[in-house]
């Protein structure tokens, strides 16, 4: 898969299959004890999910853990560390 992610604010991304939005990725909480969480836009059957989202929600410790979730997903958008 070839998921690319979108910056859209400072913990905030769209996250994109073949040039198509099908999730977000927010951050919440504190910078230094964030959750990451990856959720699908629409609720698919489990055998329709785009690979790896088994859920319609995953949860990360950190951004580059969801980025590597992701296939390692490239970041595209404003600059600036989250």
């Amino acid at each position: 898969m070839a998921y690319k992610l979108s910056r859209l604010a400072s913990g905030s991304y769209d996250v994109l299959l073949h040039g198509v939005i099908i999730a977000s990725l927010v951050r919440s909480g504190e910078t230094h004890h964030a959750t990451w969480t990856a959720e699908l836009l629409v609720n698919l059957p489990p055998g329709e999910r785009p690979a790896p989202f088994t859920e319609l929600e995953h949860a990360f410790g950190s951004l580059e853990e969801a980025q590597s979730w992701l296939g390692d997903a490239e970041v595209h958008g404003a600059g600036g560390e989250d």
